[in-house]
């Protein structure tokens, strides 16, 4: 055993910084909350390449005394607390006091403050933990903070971060986070030049939903007000109509803390069992109040675990509540053709910018910035076509690669078996194919070959055969019975639709041609930063299986065409759930997964089990799956076909033995 050595404070700085900072939105995270612990009532957060070059942030609080600005920069140091008591009532965001110091230790950051009652500000430039310069300025009242070069003293860690875009949408997350616990607060993201968040602080939560998810959540939300005792809980659940795959809809907030809490999710996902199919998540933004005592927020240095004290009280009372919402609100889904796009809806979405003053930094140079210029500047931004580079993403992939084994990526081709059939509506698979698209793509090659059953004979797939065949009907309203050569043929009707829609759609993608089917009423979508980016990357893959869809401005994009096979269903749910599957899961991926992916997720508009077909539907789904050379299994690696000779159904009558 080696001689133990008393660390140096450098090294316990850095190993601090670790814990703390994790990446460039754990900095806009600390200091964002800084900013609010201070009393700011505008705050202004502004990135440069995926916040690893520069983080600004700039709010009008309370500011820090001359004499603290040092202290402030030391290893627990704070304002929050003062003993170990404290620590069982605290009631603001941060109080570790470990934050500044971290960030300045692996940081090169400049402070630039002032309180109402001094007559100038301060200049605090600190590197790597080391103090360069205090200087007195001229400045406003409130804080400013310049992070620069995050990890420029420890290259190892700077190399684990992602691409500046995906860097960037992990920063506009978190303040999202951040405005939907504040609504009193107005904020401001600017990344890489382009506005993405603004809100007017008007103490309306209403509307900060609609700024970051837009018009049609907006406009599903049922209130929720539960008082009792010493638990509060406010703000909106989403009505059934709105869900999605995953659970980034589910905002959960406690004592003004954004917080990943198991008890909270299943208090909410059990409330909308009744309304919501399997494996979907409804939408909320829930703050819930409690005393302090009664909960553990020194779990972890981000802070966004915690412990409850009375749990099962807690998750009764939550629960109970939202059902009682759900139960008490008419949730009868209206029909439509599709949903008019109202014109005005994107001037009231700018309009907001009106409210917000612009960007004012300390430096009187950059204090020229003209208000309406700077209004009409981003709504240009948010008009502009979008153009994200797949250079990085490449990069990426192929350097994420090199460290999976190659039995991974094998494994990587094959899809998740579905938990539940759930009965939907049905469209008779088309094979028109129209023009040819714009893009190209690395062409899709099928998996490993899946050894044919021995107990099949291949006659049963033969043309010759199939007139032979004898339908004899629909069972469970799920299984397509055929009778043929002294056998019992029982086909899984999903299994079979999916298995037929799967080949289409990887046809599709090889011969570079889409068959699309215009919408009577295109369809307005509001995306969030990562659908738009999986969009983005994956638009050539999305075009050629038969989807037009284009920008509109302000995270809004016009659907106005749906592959054929999939026209008739819910067009919106449908794209809105290939854009959450495929922000989740494709960047761990190769493109032709991607692609595969893609195709994989279009077999979701197959019939469903316990769905009546008639005997055209059910003989021509026959024809279409026996047409296939491999009709055996479905995308996910189930049978679809199975069998039992006459022989083996006669034992079972004890007819022979």
């Amino acid at each position: 055993m080696g001689k133990i050595n008393i660390l140096d404070q450098a090294t316990i700085n850095k190993i601090a910084a670790g814990e703390v900072i994790e990446r460039p939105a754990s900095v806009v995270k600390e200091l964002v909350e800084n900013a609010i612990d201070a009393g700011a009532s505008s705050v202004t957060v502004e990135i440069k390449d995926g916040g690893t070059s520069l983080i600004r942030v700039t709010d009008n609080g309370l500011g820090i005394a001359e004499d603290d600005i040092r202290p402030a920069f030391m290893p627990h140091a704070t304002s929050k607390l003062k003993n170990a008591e404290d620590l069982e009532h605290i009631a603001s965001l941060g109080f570790r006091g470990e934050a500044l110091a971290s960030i300045a230790a692996v940081c090169q950051v400049e402070l630039i403050t002032k309180t109402a009652d001094s007559i100038t500000g301060f200049s605090y430039v600190i590197e790597g933990g080391k103090e360069i310069s205090f200087d007195e300025i001229g400045a406003p009242d409130g804080t400013t903070f310049l992070v620069k070069n995050i990890f420029f003293n420890t290259p190892a860690r700077r190399k684990f971060l992602k691409t500046a875009q995906t860097e960037g949408i992990y920063i506009l997350e978190i303040c999202q986070h951040i405005a939907l616990s504040s609504p009193q607060i107005a904020f401001r993201v600017i990344l890489s030049g382009q506005t993405r968040l603004v809100t007017n602080g008007n103490g309306k939560l209403k509307d900060v939903i609609y700024a970051i998810y837009g018009k049609e959540i907006a406009g599903n939300l049922m209130p929720v007000k539960l008082k009792k005792s010493a638990l509060s809980l406010t703000g909106f659940i989403g009505k059934p109509v709105i869900n999605r795959s995953g659970r980034d809809f589910e905002n959960f907030f406690v004592n003004g803390r954004y917080v990943k809490a198991k008890l909270l999710e299943k208090a909410l996902e059990d409330a909308y069992k009744k309304y919501l199919m399997v494996h979907k998540h409804p939408f909320c933004v829930l703050s819930l109040q409690l005393p302090y005592e009664l909960l553990d927020v020194n779990v972890h240095p981000n802070k966004m675990e915690l412990r409850f004290s009375q749990e099962e009280i807690l998750y009764n009372e939550i629960c109970l509540h939202l059902s009682s919402v759900l139960a008490g609100e008419e949730l009868i889904q209206k029909t439509g053709i599709g949903e008019q796009y109202d014109k005005d809806d994107l001037k009231k979405r700018f309009a907001v910018y009106e409210h917000i003053e612009p960007f004012e930094n300390v430096r009187a140079k950059e204090n020229e910035t003209n208000k309406d210029e700077e209004i009409q500047k981003n709504i240009e931004i948010a008009e502009e076509q979008k153009e994200e580079t797949k250079a990085e993403l490449k990069e990426e992939l192929k350097e994420e690669l090199k460290e999976v084994p190659k039995e991974d990526l094998i494994e990587g081709l094959k899809e998740e078996p579905e938990a539940e059939e759930n009965a939907g509506q049905k469209e008779e698979p088309k094979t028109e194919q129209k023009e040819e698209p714009r893009n190209s793509f690395i062409p899709i090659r099928e998996p490993v070959n899946v050894e044919k059953p021995s107990f099949f004979d291949d006659v049963f797939l033969s043309k010759k055969a199939r007139v032979q065949h004898k339908f004899l009907g629909q069972l469970f309203k799920t299984y397509l019975l055929v009778e043929y050569d002294d056998k019992l043929y029982m086909i899984d009707q999903h299994a079979a639709h999916e298995k037929v829609l799967y080949e289409q759609n990887l046809k599709r993608l090889n011969d570079k041609k889409s068959g699309s089917q215009l919408l009577a009423t295109p369809l307005m979508l509001h995306l969030s930063e990562k659908q738009i980016m999986a969009l983005d990357d994956s638009r050539s893959v999305f075009e050629l299986l038969g989807f037009d869809i284009e920008e509109f401005g302000a995270n809004t994009y016009c659907l106005r065409a749906v592959p054929d096979n999939m026209f008739g269903l819910d067009s919106k749910e449908m794209f809105y759930e290939m854009l959450d599957d495929m922000a989740t899961e494709y960047r761990s991926k190769t493109p032709d997964t991607i692609m595969r992916k893609i195709a994989s997720m279009s077999c979701k508009a197959a019939v469903k089990g316990n769905m009546t077909l008639t005997d055209a539907e059910a003989n021509a789904l026959i024809d279409e799956l026996l047409s296939l050379e491999n009709p055996y299994f479905c995308p996910h690696g189930r049978p679809s076909i199975i069998s039992m000779t006459k022989t083996e159904l006669e034992k079972k009558f004890k007819r022979i033995v």
